[in-house]
């Protein structure tokens, strides 16, 4: 739920982080594909976010940050199982 600080303020008695600033959580997204990534950074940085690092490539799953107006960081990600390093040796 998206609220403004005054209406998010009535769930709760303490004061609200200051996530320009400071960081308060990460949030992760797991999306179906790799354009499904790209489309939500891209639609955000269109409302005012910020991407504040590069895409990263770990082979089996890409990621891209994106920090919302309000400075909340989002982690937007793709993973293919099917390229995940097996643990077998």
């Amino acid at each position: 739920m998206i609220l403004t600080h005054e209406k998010f303020k009535g769930f709760t008695k303490k004061p609200i982080a200051d996530t320009k600033n400071t960081v308060a959580g990460l949030f992760s997204l797991s999306v179906e594909s790799v354009d499904t990534v790209n489309k939500i950074v891209a639609d955000a940085v269109s409302a005012g976010g910020i991407e504040p690092t590069e895409m990263r490539d770990y082979g089996f799953m890409q990621q891209r940050t994106v920090e919302d107006f309000d400075g909340h960081t989002w982690e937007i990600f793709y993973m293919d199982m099917s390229k995940f390093p097996s643990q077998e040796k």
